[in-house]
Order: C-alpha cells, then structure tokens, then sequence
C-alpha cells in the first residue's frame, strides 16, 4: 500500500467545483455539496499551510449550457474562498491536462506528484487521474473530497465508491481529508 502522504511540492488540484454543481438551478447539486464544499475548504487551508499552490479547473461547456463562459453555472463556487493569486485553468473535456498550461504549472511548482479533489467523480476525476499519469505525474486522489450525480443506473455513493477501488487498483495514493488536515 503506498503512503498517503503526498509530495510537500504536489499542488491541490480543484476540478470543476464550479456554481452550477452546487446551486441546484439547472441540475441537482452534487452528491453531499455541503460537506464536498467543506472538506475542499479545509483542503485548501491545508495546501496553503503546508506550503503547497492550490490550483482551480473550471469546465467551459458549450454555449446555452450551465457551466458555458459566463453563465450563472460558470464561475469557480464563491464559498470554496480561491485566492486572487490561484490560478484557473480552462477545458472543454474532461481532463483537465487537456489545458497544457496546467501541465506546465504543475511543472512550474517542481512537483512529480498532485493531489485532486472535485466533481464529477466518474467524468472530469476519473479523466484527469488518466491525464495525469499520461503526464507521468503521480496521483492522491482525496476519497472523501469528490462527488458526482445520481446516473439511471447507479447511486452517486456507490459511483464514488466504485471509481475509489478503481482509482487506488490503478495505483492512484488513496487519502482521507481527515488524513492529510489532520
């Protein structure tokens, strides 16, 4: 079982925990928003405690869609608290180092690993764990600081649950918020 414990260098990564997954105007919010919502707050006041960047992922979907540039849906979730010196990165697809600027930042901080934490569990996650290691980049993958949305088939809990055994078979550090803040 490899340690929890991520790189002091590997930035917390915030995948698309943009309005419209929390404010319910077009779809539900997101399995468990409130505490998803709390955890990446103390997510983050433990990535700038330790020293290490915080970096936010905004999905830019196509025009008339919720999380389209400028739509009410769009904007990084105002409670999560970014700073004005954290960058956002844009994409129109679920991996987030489909932006190769964001490859280049986490390149940037002298990191070989990241830490990921955001929504959907089962798209922009699961894609961007796929898209880091093609970076040859390690991956913590937060447990409890992820969600996604009920499909036709399947629970958003047992969805989560499914992609944790998938990520950690696929060698993907496993941790708790509880882990890493302490």
């Amino acid at each position: 079982m490899p340690d929890t414990v991520p790189s002091p260098a590997a930035p917390l990564i915030v995948i698309d925990l943009q309005t419209g997954m929390f404010d319910g105007r077009f779809d539900p919010p997101i399995h468990d928003a409130d505490a998803i919502a709390e955890r990446t707050r103390r997510l983050i006041d433990w990535a700038r405690h330790s020293g290490r960047k915080v970096a936010f992922v905004r999905h830019d979907g196509p025009e008339g869609d919720p999380l389209a540039p400028g739509a009410s849906g769009w904007p990084v979730w105002p409670p999560l608290g970014q700073a004005a010196d954290e960058p956002t990165f844009g994409k129109k697809v679920g991996n987030a180092f489909s932006n190769p600027d964001l490859a280049e930042w986490v390149a940037g901080q002298g990191a070989g690993d990241v830490v990921l934490i955001g929504a959907q569990t089962d798209f922009c996650v699961a894609a961007t764990v796929k898209g880091a290691f093609a970076e040859g980049l390690g991956v913590t993958v937060v447990s409890d600081a992820h969600s996604t949305l009920d499909s036709l088939e399947e629970k958003a809990p047992d969805i989560i649950a499914r992609h944790n055994k998938a990520f950690a078979g696929q060698g993907v550090r496993m941790a708790t918020t509880a882990e890493l803040v302490g």
